[in-house]
């Protein structure tokens, strides 16, 4: 998976985010979207947008490319 959501991850641990906090009481994205970030499958760039302006960050404070080994 070349983009990783690590660095969200770690951000929501130590700020004690869940599932409940950003699926259903701030609505901030939905819960398939909460899979996906870590399940590492892809969001789309409103739902980056919608997260940084949450944490008030920049992108690159919440994923990173990963360089593939993988032939595509």
């Amino acid at each position: 998976m070349p983009i990783s959501y690590s660095k969200l991850l770690k951000i929501f641990a130590e700020k004690g985010i869940t599932s409940y906090t950003v699926t259903k009481k701030d609505k901030i994205i939905g819960q398939a979207t909460w899979k996906k970030i870590h399940d590492g499958g892809h969001i789309d760039t409103r739902t980056i947008e919608a997260l940084c302006k949450y944490l008030g960050c920049q992108p690159g404070d919440i994923i990173e490319y990963v360089e593939s080994n993988e032939n595509t």
